[in-house]
């Protein structure tokens, strides 16, 4: 049975986030990539939202956690994001993709971690 993917590709937040303590002075842009596997199948949903993942929900979780605190590590927001993901949602995977732009010669550096 297929069960089809839900993405949000490039969702902009703003952190606090870096290894420095002067970096995490001022917040900074960052571009999120979130590929969803539902557990359900996304045929033959009639139309209802509730037998899917609200992926609009899905982004407002997303900025809320990002605004939250502040972290050293890309890699901590992206565990934040699939373990609120996988909190509200059924999903059988999740992956997330954190882009940071701090490198001057690097277009941006990024992790990726699927759940």
């Amino acid at each position: 049975m297929q069960k089809g993917l839900i993405k949000i590709i490039g969702l902009k937040v703003s952190s606090y986030v870096g290894v420095p303590d002067k970096e995490r002075e001022q917040r900074q842009d960052l571009l999120i990539d979130v590929t969803i596997k539902p557990s359900n199948s996304l045929h033959d949903l009639n139309d209802n939202i509730e037998d899917t993942v609200d992926y609009f929900l899905v982004a407002q979780k997303i900025k809320e956690i990002a605004s939250i605190g502040e972290r050293k590590l890309i890699e901590t927001l992206a565990e934040e994001i699939i373990d609120s993901i996988r909190s509200f949602f059924v999903v059988d995977e999740v992956e997330v993709e954190v882009k940071k732009f701090i490198l001057d010669d690097a277009k941006y550096v990024s992790v990726i971690l699927k759940s």
